[in-house]
């Protein structure tokens, strides 16, 4: 797993017991799993399809640099299957992890599922992400 970006938690990024909040943490791993699906199909033509078991293990707190683990799981013929987890950066401790996240490439014109003509293995091949 590569550990690509970070975050640090704000004090607008916290809920009523002054932990990082988890629909922000939600869509921070979208977004995140979506720069990562961009890069590794090479189209921003993606949709979120689908994000699978979502487990929250520890809190993050104000101040803390979070950091963003992704990998492919799974190519289909037109979409992504990515893991990612979410650990602080200093302990690394296990934030939650966010499994099975689909990225469909679509049309941009017509918004249906289209081939994006890459493979798990080529994928693997690849030297950036």
């Amino acid at each position: 797993m590569r550990f690509l970006s970070r975050r640090l938690v704000m004090p607008n990024d916290l809920n009523y017991a002054n932990s990082l909040f988890g629909g922000r943490a939600l869509e921070w791993i979208d977004e995140e799993a979506a720069i990562y699906a961009i890069c590794q199909l090479e189209t921003n033509c993606l949709v979120t399809k689908h994000i699978g078991e979502i487990s929250f293990e520890s809190a993050a707190m104000q101040g803390d640099v979070v950091e963003f683990g992704l990998e492919t799981k799974k190519v289909g013929s037109t979409s992504i299957t990515i893991t990612c987890l979410v650990r602080n950066k200093v302990t690394k401790k296990t934030i939650c992890l966010a499994d099975d996240i689909v990225f469909v490439q679509v049309d941009p014109q017509t918004r249906k599922p289209i081939p994006h003509g890459k493979t798990y293995q080529g994928l693997m091949n690849q030297s950036d992400g």
